[in-house]
């Protein structure tokens, strides 16, 4: 868990950081505001997406020890759901920096 939120911290940092690193040289740009918008929307998709897959992965693990015999029905529906989070994250962050 701990790892998790360390690679959280990180990825949004990252994308904090980037924003400026591609900007123009300040003698052809006119002055503007930061936009900490993009990495704000950026660090929201990421920290919404860990937090679903990791309660998914959590209440997989606590099914499976409450019914070992439904085991392969439970990852099942484990991978399928990660899957569809992992969909919606990847569309969410195109979104973000598309825009």
């Amino acid at each position: 868990m701990r790892k998790l939120f360390s690679l959280l911290a990180l990825t949004v940092l990252a994308v904090l950081v980037a924003d400026p690193a591609f900007a123009q040289d300040a003698a052809a740009a006119a002055p503007e505001l930061p936009n900490w918008g993009k990495g704000l929307g950026l660090g929201l998709i990421i920290l919404g997406a860990g937090l679903g897959i990791g309660r998914i992965g959590g209440s997989a693990v606590e099914a499976i020890a409450r019914q070992p015999e439904a085991k392969g029905d439970i990852q099942t529906n484990m991978i399928l759901s990660a899957a569809l989070i992992e969909g919606a994250t990847v569309i969410a962050l195109v979104f973000v920096l598309i825009s």
